[in-house]
This record gives structure tokens, sequence and C-alpha cells, in this order.
């Protein structure tokens, strides 16, 4: 592939130029639509780059920091808590209070910004649906400015989809879910829109748009006079947060809504952030509406925090759960450290799908989410996450029956039992054990997974599960560190070391898999063969990618040249 300026391709051969009409110093290069011309506005382009403009030296510097702690604890440092901030832990500060429009979310239900899943997801029956730009969402440029449109198009009340196939036209209910929206980390760039000659902060460009086109919509619609609501994903320290809190100020000053008017919720998905609970918080403190245990992204972040220290290896990924002493710890602190504060502590996602040709196998992964929605509203959680639709009555009963009609627990389970849990607590290494089986899974998970974003979907039913990037990059990271210090296995590999020898074959054996499941058509049509070679090249790489997203993304990226007359 040939890579152009700041490492991405270079323009298509399809001779298609870039129309929009941009602000100076913003140059779109992603093919040109009337539907995402409505979108990508001349103001609306300003309001991006405004924020862009302001915050990019902040952002840039946060990343710098996350560089610096990387390198400490590949040296043999560990998070920990932070002594120069216990002031804020300590304090008897609280957040802004919850708005009435979200103060009960029992069950939340996530998914891609595709137009089918946002009208079937608002009208689920969960109390909130995250639509996501982040980890369920292959962040082609189709697939973001199409979940534009279809955002705008949910917050008027207006969206419909027509199934072609099945003859059938999806509405909205009259009575929905209340929509959060979740845009990507601060590490992700956008290499379709350039600003002064540099791509855009993904985040920017996902929020900025969203926020510019629906605010005063939404905050009569659904926010009740507050909103729009945001989920913030993969923070690592509360300089993060604060960036965050700037950017929601600058947007409602510039747009003449009342400070504190936007309310997020942050993903407490990385190692090192569950030291920072209280820290970011305080930082959105006018901002907030809780944290989330965004759990299969924490494992991801656990292995990647430790990926230098071979006293820290994770067994197969299905043996760590929520029964983990360093999972359970991190549970039962956010739910103090929310309470506390006066906000959500919302618990994680069960990723289970119905298995709709076997009556007896479903029944055993809907009691498994059941127990797992169980311990969480019993340990404290205001609510929690279902992939999909048909989780929604077992999770909504389980909540309902241990809080009756609370819509929350936030004044009730204070938990101030967690006080007394320690850093060791929260870094206990996991116990269990590494099989060949866990490799194999791990492979073919991960390749699926890769092929699947490359050609678009960001969220794929593989076994069962409902995998996104998070559970792919667990897949990575674990081959990746069982690689490096040649793990032996457990069970029928007894006395097996991990080598690259060994990973080969496993690649090869379980491509021929992926061929049988899939058939022979599918696989040729797929991108499973650039899928293995950019797992692979990952799993087997001398040193740990930050992000397997970040190397796939040179993949969808299509650029089209810009009208001269138009810079």
């Amino acid at each position: 592939m040939d890579l152009g300026t700041y490492g991405f391709p270079t323009p298509t051969a399809k001779n298609i130029i870039s129309n929009y009409d941009a602000p100076e110093g913003v140059e779109v290069r992603g093919r040109y639509d009337a539907e995402f011309a409505k979108i990508l506005t001349k103001d609306a382009l300003k309001f991006v780059a405004d924020l862009q403009r302001e915050f990019r030296n902040h952002i840039k510097y946060a990343l710098e920091c996350r560089k610096e702690a990387k390198r400490r604890y590949n040296e043999g440092a560990l998070p920990g808590f932070d002594p120069a901030t216990r002031y804020i832990r300590e304090g008897d500060w609280i957040c802004a209070p919850v708005p009435p429009a979200v103060s009960d979310r029992k069950v939340e239900i996530t998914g891609p910004v595709e137009r089918k899943m946002i009208i079937n997801a608002l009208n689920s029956g969960a109390k909130v649906f995250m639509a996501d730009f982040e980890d369920a969402l292959s962040p082609s440029w189709e697939n973001l400015m199409k979940g534009q449109v279809n955002l705008k198009d949910a917050v008027a009340g207006t969206i419909t989809f027509h199934d072609k196939g099945r003859n059938k036209v999806y509405k909205l209910n009259d009575e929905i879910a209340k929509l959060f929206v979740r845009p990507r980390g601060w590490h992700l760039p956008e290499a379709h829109i350039l600003i002064d000659g540099e791509p855009a902060t993904g985040c920017l460009v996902d929020f900025g748009l969203y926020f510019y086109h629906n605010h005063s919509t939404f905050r009569r619609s659904q926010g009740g006079g507050f909103g729009p609501f945001f989920y913030l994903p993969k923070m690592e320290h509360s300089r993060e947060a604060k960036i965050w809190n700037k950017v929601f100020e600058k947007a409602e000053k510039m747009t003449g809504i009342e400070r504190g008017s936007i309310r997020a919720t942050v993903l407490i998905e990385t190692l090192p952030a569950v030291f920072q609970m209280d820290e970011i918080l305080y930082e959105l403190r006018d901002h907030s509406v809780g944290l989330n245990c965004g759990r299969w992204d924490y494992i991801f972040s656990y292995v990647k925090t430790f990926h230098a220290h071979p006293d820290r290896l994770l067994p197969d990924r299905v043996q760590v759960g929520m029964s983990q002493h360093f999972m359970k710890s991190y549970s039962d602190l956010l739910i103090r450290t929310c309470h506390r504060r006066g906000v959500h502590a919302m618990g994680g996602m069960a990723a289970q799908i119905p298995i709709r040709d076997d009556p007896v196998a479903n029944e055993a992964a809907l009691e498994l989410v059941r127990k797992d929605k169980l311990r969480e509203v019993k340990a404290g959680h205001d609510g929690t996450w279902a992939a999909h639709p048909g989780l929604i009555p077992s999770c909504m009963e389980i909540f309902n029956n241990n809080m009756g009609n609370a819509p929350n627990q936030i004044t009730t389970m204070k938990r101030e039992d967690a006080a007394k849990l320690t850093e060791e607590d929260l870094l206990q290494i996991p116990r269990g054990v590494r099989t060949m089986e866990g490799l194999r899974l791990n492979t073919r998970v991960g390749i699926q997974y890769v092929a699947a974003w490359l050609t678009g979907s960001g969220s794929v039913p593989l076994y069962n599960l409902m995998e996104d990037a998070a559970t792919a990059e667990i897949s990575r990271v674990q081959n990746w560190q069982w690689l490096k210090y040649g793990v032996e296995l457990d069970g029928d590999g007894l006395g097996v070391k991990v080598s690259k020898e060994l990973f080969g074959r496993v690649v090869e054996e379980e491509m021929d898999r992926i061929e049988k499941e899939v058939g022979k058509d599918k696989f040729k049509k797929g991108m499973y063969k650039d899928a293995c070679k950019i797992f692979t090249r990952q799993c087997t790489s001398p040193t740990l990618d930050d992000f397997l997203t970040l190397d796939a993304y040179n993949y969808i990226v299509v650029v089209h040249p810009v009208e001269l007359s138009k810079l």
C-alpha cells in the first residue's frame, strides 16, 4: 500500500473531486455526497476546526504523557494513586445533580451508528442507547458520515429504514431510549479531514459534528433541558478529562447554552484510570453523570500496561471474569467512588447474543447473563450494558426486582467497605491456566474481527458473543505476550511453549477452520488474508503497538483530491 503524507494512503485512482464548502484551513478529502454535505456545512466544519485549533496542543501533550507513563511501566514501575491529588480523593465535593431525564439507567444497549441498529436500539426497551463511533464501528468515511446523518434524523424523530429484503419499514416508537453518543478516543485521527494540514482529531470530529447539528433539538426532545449526553472512552489520566471539560465549556459557550448542559459518563477501561477515578470526576464535576466499568478494554489495558512484566501474564481470556480479585476490586471501588460523588456507577457489558437454533444453549447463556447482572445490582451498580436487544428483558427484570421503583442506588449503596481497597488489590495477578485452545481462540477471533473491520463492520457476532475492538485487542496482546515470553501451555498443550513456529502452525490451521466455517465463497470475497497478515504482524512484532486499529486504519482510508479552486 502506497502511504502518502502523514502516513495515510494516497488518493484513489478514481478522480472524484471533493466539493464540500469548507472554511479556510480545512480540507475535506472524503467522498462527496449530497447527504454528507448537509452535515459537513461550512459552519459545522468551522466549529470542529475551532475546537481542534484550541485543544490540539493539549491533546498532543496528553498523548506524550501516556508515552512517558508507558516508559515507566516498561522499566518496572506500577500504576498507583497519585499523592499529589490526595486532597481531591479525600475531599467532600460532589458532582452536579444528575439530570432527571437520565436518572434511571438500569439497562443500556450499545451498538454502532448504523441506521437500522439505531432504530432497533432506541425501540429496544432499554433506558439508554449508546450510539458508538468507537469500538463497535469501523471508522470508514462512509460509516462515519452516514452515522452522523442517521443520528441527526434520530434526534429529530424522523429516522426510518426500509428493509427491502423483508419489505419492512422500521421507525421509532412513541417511547424510546435516551441517546448517548460515544466519540472515538483521543489517540485516533480522522485522515479524511485535514485542519491546517494535519489530520483532525477523530473524537473532536465525532463530537463536534453531532453536537453542532443536534444540541438544541436534543435538549427539547430527549434531554429535558440538558444534554446532549456522551460516553467518553480510553482515558488514562484526569488531564484527559480536563481537556474534555474544556471542550464542553467551549461548545456550550459557542452555542449559547448553559454551562453544565452537556453531560458525560467516562468509561474506566484502562488500568491507569482506576487510580484516577476521583480526579476524573473532579475535572468533569459540572458535566459528569458517572463512570462505567468498561471491563473488556480494562483487561486489554492490564496486559498492555504490564506487557514488559513476565510475572504478570494473564490466563486464557475466558477465565478473566469479574470473580478475579483485581476485577472485583475495580468494580467495587468504582461504585464507592461514584456514589460518594453523587453520580451513576454503571456495570459492564453482557456480550452474549441469542442462540436461536439451540434452546438449551440459549438458556444456559441467558443464565450466565442473569448471574452477572445479579452480581452487579447487589454490588451497587445503578445499571448495566447489553449488546443485544434480546437480553434487555432479562437484565431489566434483575435490576427492577432488586431496586424496586428506585431509579438508581446512588444514595442507598455507599459501599464504604471499598474504601479499604489498596493498590495491591487493584493490581493482583489473575489466576488461571494458559492453554492451546486459548491461543487458538485468540487467533481465530482476532483474524475474523479484523477481516470484518476492514470490510466495514466494527461489531461482529462470533461464537455466540458480540465481539468489538476491545475483545479483539485482548486476543492480540495476549498472543503477543505469550509469544514474547515463550509461555508454557497447560492442559493438552502441557510442556509446549508458545513460539513463532507454533504460532505459525496455529495461524495456518485456524485460517483453514475459518474458511470451513464461513464457506469458500465468503472467504474469498472477504479480506481474511489481509486480516491474517495484519493480526499476525501485530502478534509477532518486536514491540507491542498501542492499538490494533491504528495499524489497520491505513487500510480503510480512501481520500479524494480536492478541487484546487476550493483551497
